[in-house]
């Protein structure tokens, strides 16, 4: 089995190590292609107003100066083109892509990319608690739990543009309760916040950022999952359509 493995965090961290170190127990024969420096929240993006340049550090080791979806699409179309993955894991992420983060994911659209090429996608990140500083994350669950949670999905058929988005919880791993297999939950929105400085000359600038979830997760989702201390694994599709609108609308033209 051949496996590309990605993420959104770039090239030198530390949950793409992990999650090359535990690909490496399915097989010898790994790629690593991931953004030279950190692209989270690019979600779908792709590069299209500066070259991309691609630079390669080892054996079957490249770095990218581009998105998650840029590292996909130079590995299907140019770097693997003819020794295509069979398999492409992305992450771990430092931090959840729980609930409509999945949108905004580098991590998850690049298991996006990989799906649209036909090729087997799973996501997984490692979410960790707001009190931690960022550079400072613990992958202990991940560590001890992912290989047990990516076996089984290595030979169970995928339906047509479909990923599995996994997500672990910012708990030791003997404080995991096991896996649940759910649906994507919703958080209330009007979390966004804003972070206003100004610079030297004058001029305003902004950080966005996101506030705590204030409500009770639904059931049966990955926010209740996280919450329960649950390994959260969910199957995302990528056809948006919303069927049940098609007739309503197509009465609107006749």
């Amino acid at each position: 089995m051949r496996i590309l493995v990605t993420n959104d965090d770039g090239i030198h961290a530390p949950g793409l190590a992990l999650l090359e170190r535990i690909a490496r127990r399915f097989s010898d024969d790994v790629w690593v292609i991931a953004p030279s420096e950190e692209q989270s929240g690019t979600g779908h993006s792709l590069t299209l107003t500066r070259p991309v340049r691609l630079r390669q550090l080892g054996d079957k080791r490249y770095a990218v100066t581009g998105t998650p979806t840029d590292c996909v699409m130079m590995a299907v179309g140019h770097v693997m083109k003819d020794q295509m993955p069979d398999l492409i894991l992305s992450g771990i992420n430092r931090g959840g892509n729980l609930a409509e983060d999945m949108t905004y994911s580098g991590t998850v659209s690049a298991a996006m990319e990989g799906a649209l090429a036909g090729i087997r996608s799973i996501a997984l990140s490692q979410q960790y608690a707001r009190e931690s500083a960022a550079d400072n994350v613990s992958f202990a669950a991940a560590e001890s739990w992912a290989e047990n949670v990516l076996r089984p999905l290595l030979d169970t058929p995928f339906d047509h543009r479909t990923l599995v988005n996994i997500n672990f919880p910012p708990v030791d791993a003997d404080q995991v309760h096991g896996v649940r297999v759910v649906r994507q939950g919703f958080r209330d929105y009007g979390r966004l916040q804003f972070v206003k400085g100004t610079d030297p000359r004058g001029y305003d600038y902004f950080w966005f950022g996101l506030g705590e979830m204030i409500h009770t997760p639904m059931q049966d989702t990955d926010l209740e999952a996280i919450a329960d201390h649950f390994i959260s694994v969910t199957p995302v599709q990528l056809d948006l359509t919303h069927y049940e609108a098609l007739d309503q609308l197509r009465a609107l033209y006749r």
